[in-house]
């Protein structure tokens, strides 16, 4: 699949309008959310697929070896776990393959030039250092603890360019809250499996239209679905009352894992995402993140 292709999937604006979900207002949320498509520019630019295309990378092999590439080179059940919500064998093979096609130093450079390049496209460097420098002051000073993804990518070198540290800084904020919302996801007792579905019928997709690109098949979906309607939680291929409030509490207790973020940003966390959602905007009006706000709102 080219860059094109994946342009023709993700990035045309449908014929129908799709709404955005509800998501919560918390300032940990809409931090989240307006991060999104800048923390993401290191494989839905054009700039980066086409780097890590160019070291025999499929798009997909890219974004999963390029994110996992922070970790070192883990065995692939340690990617499974560490990203949660794909299925292990599906990111498994992805994985491995990509790993054999490229270098972790080369997959880790082509994604950071092309992520820069492309924020260099949509922000001057005062906008970008605006919003980079608090960022990494405070990710900085938080705790680690049961948080692979955001530690492994901490510990990489920063990138010397306000673009680059702007992508940082973003793609940090989403690991740290990606690591935390499946703590709290297993501290809710959910799988992989039942997570995937929970979270795409709270954003609105069908059943299988989001988690069947991470692995899920027409079995897997349909024992889900029956367990979720045997606890109350779905009817009717829909949640219930009941499993949105199951779905949002673990949406406030993956806020409760980043409240030292949030306090360490202090009042500057409402500047830096009023600055990085005008940053965003910009990306989506280049046709550089999915129009779908779904996708956003899912990741």
């Amino acid at each position: 699949m080219s860059y094109d292709d994946i342009v023709a999937v993700f990035m045309t604006t449908p014929a129908t309008p799709i709404a955005s979900p509800a998501v919560p207002s918390t300032p940990a949320r809409r931090l989240r959310d307006a991060l999104e498509p800048i923390a993401t520019q290191g494989w839905w630019s054009r700039q980066a697929a086409e780097r890590v295309t160019a070291l025999g990378l499929r798009f997909f092999d890219g974004y999963v070896w390029g994110r996992a590439a922070s970790l070192g080179e883990p065995a692939s059940s340690v990617v499974a776990a560490t990203f949660g919500v794909f299925e292990p064998a599906m990111i498994g093979a992805v994985y491995e393959q990509g790993r054999a096609a490229a270098s972790r130093s080369d997959v880790l450079e082509a994604r950071a030039t092309g992520a820069a390049e492309s924020l260099a496209a949509m922000a001057s460097a005062d906008e970008a250092t605006a919003i980079a420098e608090p960022l990494l002051t405070a990710l900085a000073g938080v705790d680690g603890m049961g948080r692979p993804l955001f530690s492994a990518l901490r510990e990489l070198p920063l990138p010397s360019s306000a673009h680059g540290r702007l992508w940082r800084a973003a793609e940090l904020v989403r690991e740290h809250r990606g690591d935390g919302h499946l703590a709290a996801a297993v501290a809710a007792g959910y799988d992989m499996f039942t997570l995937n579905v929970l979270t795409e019928l709270w954003l609105g997709f069908g059943l299988g239209e989001y988690s069947g690109t991470r692995g899920l098949d027409a079995d897997r979906l349909a024992a889900v679905m029956a367990d979720l309607e045997q606890r109350g939680l779905a009817a009717g291929g829909v949640l219930t009352e009941i499993g949105r409030e199951a779905r949002e509490l673990l949406e406030q207790q993956t806020d409760a894992s980043q409240v030292h973020l949030v306090a360490a940003l202090g009042d500057e966390i409402e500047r830096i995402t009023a600055d990085a959602e005008v940053i965003a905007q910009r990306i989506l009006d280049a046709g550089a993140f999915p129009t779908d706000p779904r996708k956003r709102a899912g990741g």
